[in-house]
């Protein structure tokens, strides 16, 4: 059997008509390509020019060493919990290869890196660590060559002290800066190309991204500093790299531990605390709010026909659907097995079903691969949803929207599916405003909108 899988995946590496770079569309597949192909036309040339000297290899030997220490210490959340632009520090190690070591050098350093978390730390899909790869090697290309351009009463090959001390970190510093824009820009280009819809700037201008940036420019210019000094102070800067970058996956684990790992979307744990905080924040606002219970119909049935690799796909993708169907303030969680909530603030009941109604029949259109193969079956889907608002100048308990909402549900359901129900609430006169029940009915859409079917009364 395992003779078997290796020739298998082997027979797939040497069959190059099915690589999944030929599955991307036409303009994506040439642009991940061109990096790759432009980094080893560098490598060929920059390696006919370098005056080839042992002192030069072995500084090279002993970053690529403690570079590849670190990056194989990386945890594998840093590559899997879709937080954002991965941070696994190997910059740090190839800025003291691009600005003390001839080009060639810099244009080796990422790819020994990228294949060290490829084989070792979390292998990813294949055309995107080696695009990777290349984005980084031609940033640190570009990294050499333009500190080189600076002459040397500013920078040079030597730290020097006095002043010329300060304007070579400044230069080492502009140069990092520029060759992390350039792969940035690169990396960013192919995020878009391949979903327009993922908001780049909302992974990166948060205040764990910038600080994980801050202290990555840093300690890269100070293990920099450390070698230009003496090689053997890298020793001392290893530890640090391994220490400061645990400190820094602490935000994953506990953005990890808010996120249900099979859809993305809040645990209900953490929904329930913030839901609750954004129905206390409705009722001291006096702002309206609505609470819907969306359940795929008949997943058994995708399980027990497909499998639960598949029925984990279609959880997946029912919840895509919602986060691309809510606003920014929403709140999406799983509420259990194929049962989500939403919480949909400065929504009337109105609002609730429009949003509601148009995400069951996004659903409705949708189709699900089985698998990752072109040609792959698709399974249909269905979804039915319960909708329960609170109105302005009222008062409701969560658990009690809940189950309003449960009984919505529960009456979509029993209509056939495939449909919207809705949770009225009926309130006393009181100056209190409370709730004493809620009628239960269907939503219906017609040219004006959606509307409520005559209800009957629980």
């Amino acid at each position: 059997m395992q003779a078997s899988s290796l020739a298998k995946r082997l027979k797939r590496c040497v069959a190059v008509t099915e690589w999944p770079w030929w599955r991307l569309p036409p303009l994506f597949r040439w642009y991940v390509a061109t990096p790759p192909v432009v980094a080893l036309v560098v490598i060929a040339v920059a390696a006919a020019r370098t005056d080839w000297r042992a002192d030069d290899l072995a500084k090279f030997f002993l970053l690529v060493c403690c570079g590849v220490i670190s990056v194989a210490s990386t945890p594998r959340i840093a590559y899997t919990s879709g937080s954002g632009v991965t941070r696994d520090f190997t910059t740090v190690w190839a800025l003291p290869v691009a600005i003390l070591l001839p080009p060639v050098y810099a244009a080796l350093a990422p790819i020994a890196f990228v294949a060290v978390i490829q084989l070792w730390v979390h292998r990813g899909v294949l055309y995107r660590r080696v695009f990777t790869a290349a984005s980084i090697s031609l940033s640190c290309v570009a990294i050499s060559l333009v500190f080189r351009l600076f002459p040397a009463s500013f920078a040079g090959g030597f730290v020097g002290s006095g002043t010329h001390a300060f304007t070579w970190i400044v230069a080492v510093v502009a140069c990092e800066f520029l060759g992390g824009r350039l792969q940035h820009f690169m990396i960013v280009g192919a995020v878009k190309m391949s979903n327009p819809a993922v908001r780049v700037w909302r992974l990166e201008l948060n205040r764990e991204a910038l600080q994980a940036l801050f202290v990555e420019i840093d300690l890269a210019v100070l293990i920099t500093l450390a070698v230009a000094l003496s090689p053997a102070l890298v020793l001392l800067a290893l530890p640090t790299v391994l220490l400061v970058r645990r400190f820094l996956v602490h935000p994953l684990l506990v953005a990890q531990s808010r996120v249900d790992s099979k859809t993305g979307l809040l645990n209900i744990s953490t929904w329930e605390t913030e839901a609750e905080a954004e129905l206390s924040r409705s009722i001291r606002t006096r702002s309206p709010l609505a609470l819907a219970l969306v359940d795929i119909d008949h997943f058994k049935l995708v399980n027990d026909t497909y499998g639960h690799l598949v029925g984990d796909r279609v959880l997946k993708a029912v919840a895509d659907a919602l986060i691309s169907h809510l606003r920014d303030y929403d709140r999406a969680g799983r509420f259990g097995g194929e049962e989500f909530v939403l919480l949909l603030a400065q929504a009337n009941e109105d609002d609730a079903c429009r949003i509601a109604e148009r995400l069951r029949g996004h659903v409705a259109g949708m189709t699900v691969p089985i698998d990752d193969r072109p040609d792959a079956p698709r399974v249909q889907l269905t979804i039915s949803i319960g909708v329960t608002a609170m109105e302005r100048d009222t008062r409701r308990e969560l658990i009690d929207l809940i189950a309003a909402a449960d009984s919505a549900l529960y009456h979509a359901k029993q209509n056939g599916r495939n449909k919207v129900g809705v949770a009225t609430a009926k309130r006393n006169t009181g100056p209190d405003a409370q709730f004493d029940g809620h009628h239960v009915g269907l939503v219906q859409v017609d040219s004006t909108g959606p509307s409520l079917r005559p209800a009957k009364s629980l």
